[in-house]
């Protein structure tokens, strides 16, 4: 029906047919697509960011065939997403966003390249597109690189060792060729730095690895490299974080590949796809970027955290298998099944006269793609920044084709209509052919429509059956982290939000605690957020009210160490500083508090306890209604606390301070 619908309304406007019955009322327009006088600028591709922060955290522990089902959606080619570009957070131990990621160096002596999920991703794309590009961009750095500030580039040859070890390490483990690396995300850039970074690139054989600078605006960074041309000679692109579509003078006079290198950041219902198909276009339409990149690849992180589902798609239940692909996987394939890197952009204008726009590539070979797009201002704003009114108005447009593309008979056609009313979109439907007359076709466009017409006949809208339906986090967990051989560093459905939480393997204890979970960052990283001075790492339902949690807890920081296991813990991502909840902590002094926010300060209980260091205890936290309970080895500590707010959250563990310590046999109820 689909199908039908919209060949009828296209069904009038092929060729020298009578015009549409609505011709009349349709403001009317010609635009002409040449190559004879040479080609715009190269297409980059377009891509999507995995970090800044532990964005694809619960994709990892999904079932299959649910895992490799939505990794499909978003790299396999002519699949779905078909994505041209994976970015990738270089972890530095910090909180980027929604977590923290670990760093393959937590210490100057340390050095691991099996930890965390990037490596895994990153894998995971190449053995569906072995052409992907792959780019690696630190937000965060482990506090050695430091030494004690909270700042990079004060030992700039200790920085570009720490990267490009991770680039070496990419290689040397994982056979993961880098493509790109960026400077710092969205920070200061240190033109010294960089200097160093691309001497220690070719110093280790990696030339092809091109910098990107500097992930944040277009000044300074355009106006520096037009006085620095050493600095010049380094960088290869110009990459900007959302630009709003629009670039300036002085990033075009450096002559350099301008980028789009973060955007989007947009929750992923059909305003979202407004936005990702208006940028896509716009961002070479207005601002000369060849490549746009979304901030982020897929929302695998727990909903209440900063920026919830703003990801292409939703995989945010690993334990249901449950995932949705979202109308901007689809609104991505208008380009990217009818694009790749190195294809050239035309020479156009690209602005449609009723308003949106239009972009027109080729690979030079006589393929051409052309992607319409005519969002409307209220069904297209991204989160930032904010968009200046315009109005879009339905239209007729009719297209020359001169140049090498006279020749062209007949052009696939791909359509979505982005629902907002009627509330059911029709996305990335193949429509009948268009047939082109006389080097020329007319398209009648109404708004909030994307159109690709092409000469290309590999496009597939793909999919599987329906996953399993959602459901919320179990109500009763347990984890053991008796794992000899993980796949993954961390435990499942933890979410560290400051420190690093890892599987551990501990060759001192004979007896039932040999596999543990270790917090192993023991210096505070050089930030990108505002981490807490305490580390944490949040699990289950944020929904969660009353809940028993219990823990064994094992502090190996003498003197001054503590430990904790908390309930209802309202926040994360980079709130994390201003966490409430209910925190029941005990200290190797054999004190023990009982506290309503992370930072210590609210105290609603305390005493002695008589835990230590170097021995393991077992806590338990009980919370009904407006009061809390706590045991210590099963016999009751404190009782009766009476407990306001929050009134419901997720479950916590972690420490006082940036020190090691372990868990074992953890269980909430």
């Amino acid at each position: 029906a689909a199908l039908l619908w919209g060949w009828l309304l296209l069904g009038c406007s092929w060729g020298p047919g009578p015009p549409g019955v609505y011709a009349a009322a349709l403001s009317t327009a010609t635009y002409v697509l040449d190559d004879a006088g040479g080609l715009g600028r190269e297409f980059d591709g377009i891509g999507a960011v995995s970090g800044g922060g532990a964005t694809s955290r619960l994709l990892v522990n999904y079932q299959e065939p649910y895992r490799s089902q939505i990794l499909d959606y978003l790299f396999k080619p002519n699949f779905g997403a078909s994505l041209h570009i994976l970015k990738v957070e270089i972890g530095g131990d910090g909180q980027s966003t929604d977590g923290t990621e670990p760093s393959h160096m937590h210490y100057e002596n340390d050095e691991n390249y099996f930890r965390g999920y990037e490596w895994w991703l990153m894998k995971e794309a190449k053995k569906r597109n072995p052409k992907i590009k792959l780019i690696g961009l630190p937000w965060t750095f482990p506090g050695w690189i430091g030494k004690g500030e909270n700042w990079p580039y004060d030992y700039p040859d200790v920085t570009a060792y720490y990267i490009v070890s991770w680039i070496l390490g990419a290689k040397q483990y994982h056979d993961l060729d880098i493509d790109y690396i960026g400077i710092w995300n969205e920070r200061a850039f240190n033109s010294k730095y960089i200097k160093l970074l691309r001497y220690t690139l070719d110093k280790h054989g990696l030339q092809q690895v091109r910098i990107i600078a500097s992930d944040r605006l277009w000044e300074p960074i355009s106006f520096v490299l037009l006085l620095d041309s050493e600095l010049r000679g380094v960088v290869d692109v110009i990459g900007a974080h959302y630009p709003g579509t629009k670039t300036v003078p002085n990033a075009l006079l450096t002559k350099k590949k301008l980028w789009s290198s973060e955007d989007y950041s947009t929750f992923n219902d059909e305003v979202g796809a407004g936005c990702w198909a208006r940028i896509l276009n716009q961002n070479y339409v207005n601002g000369n970027m060849t490549s746009t990149i979304a901030w982020n690849l897929v929302a695998s992180y727990y909903e209440e955290l900063p920026f919830g589902r703003c990801g292409l798609m939703t995989a945010q239940e690993p334990w249901s298998g449950h995932y949705k692909v979202e109308a901007p996987i689809w609104i991505t394939a208008h380009t990217t099944q009818f694009t790749q890197p190195g294809w050239s952009y035309l020479q156009v204008d690209g602005h449609l006269e009723g308003g949106g726009s239009f972009v027109a590539l080729t690979d030079g070979l006589g393929n051409l793609t052309i992607i319409i797009e005519t969002m409307t201002h209220n069904h297209s704003q991204c989160i930032r920044p904010p968009l200046p009114h315009f109005s879009v108005t339905p239209q007729r447009a009719t297209f020359y084709l001169k140049g090498s593309f006279y020749m062209v008979e007949t052009l696939q056609v791909w359509h979505s209509r982005l629902g907002f009313e009627s509330g059911n979109s029709s996305l990335f439907q193949q429509l009948h052919p268009v047939k082109v007359w006389n080097g020329s076709f007319s398209l009648d466009l109404n708004v909030d429509e994307v159109y690709t017409l092409t000469t290309l006949k590999t496009g597939q809208k793909c999919g599987f059956p329906e996953p399993p339906p959602p459901q919320p986090f179990p109500s009763s967990y347990k984890d053991d982290f008796n794992i000899r051989n993980p796949p993954f560093s961390e435990a499942p459905n933890f979410a560290d939000q400051t420190g690093v939480f890892e599987y551990f393997i501990n060759g001192s204890d004979p007896g039932d605690h040999v596999f543990t979970l270790r917090q192993v960052v023991v210096q505070r990283p050089i930030t990108w957020a505002s981490d807490a001075d305490q580390t944490i790492s949040l699990i289950g339902n944020f929904q969660w009210v009353n809940m028993t949690v219990t823990c064994d807890i094992y502090i190996e920081k003498q003197r001054d160490g503590g430990v904790f296991i908390a309930g209802r813990v309202d926040n994360g991502g980079i709130y994390v500083r201003r966490t409430k909840g209910i925190f029941f902590w005990v200290f190797a002094d054999g004190t023990y508090r009982v506290t309503s926010d992370l930072a210590g300060e609210e105290i609603l209980m305390k005493g002695l306890s008589g835990v230590r260091d170097n021995a393991w205890h077992t806590l338990s936290l009980n919370i009904q209604g407006t009061s809390a309970s706590g045991l210590l080895n099963g016999y009751p500590l404190w009782e009766n606390v009476t407990i306001s707010k929050p009134s419901n959250g997720w479950a916590a563990i972690g420490t006082r301070s940036f020190e090691f310590a372990q868990f074992d046999n953890f269980h909430v109820e």
